[in-house]
C-alpha cells in the first residue's frame, strides 16, 4: 500500500512479485505531481520486485526532470542491492 504525505510517499506491507504492479501504478500520479521522497520503514516484506520497482520510480522522476531519494530501506534491501551491484544507484535521504 502507499499513502501520500506531502511531497513523500509511504510504502507500507509487501512488496513483492504479487504485488508490484500495483505499486508502480499507485505511485505514478504522486511522482508526476513532485513526490521527491519515498518512505520505506513500514515494508513488512520484500523481494527483488521492491528493488526493480525503486529503480522504475526513479526513471520515471528522472524522465520528467527531478529526483527521487529513499529513507528508511529494509536492511534485506540494501543485502539485494549490493548482490546486484546497484547499492550506489538508490539515493538515500538521511534526514529521516
Amino acid at each position: 500500500m502507499i499513502r501520500r504525505e506531502g511531497e513523500r510517499l509511504v510504502v507500507s506491507g509487501p512488496v513483492t512479485v504479487a504485488n508490484v504492479t500495483t505499486l508502480l501504478e499507485q505511485a505514478r500520479a504522486p511522482l508526476a505531481e513532485g513526490v521527491r521522497s519515498v518512505d520505506l520503514g513500514e515494508v513488512t516484506e520484500l523481494d527483488s520486485s521492491l528493488l526493480a520497482l525503486l529503480l522504475a520510480w526513479m526513471r520515471e522522476a528522472h524522465a520528467r526532470g527531478g529526483t527521487l531519494t529513499f529513507s528508511r530501506l529494509p536492511r534485506e534491501l540494501g543485502t539485494l542491492a549490493q548482490l546486484y551491484g546497484v547499492a550506489e544507484l538508490l539515493p538515500q535521504d538521511a534526514s529521516r
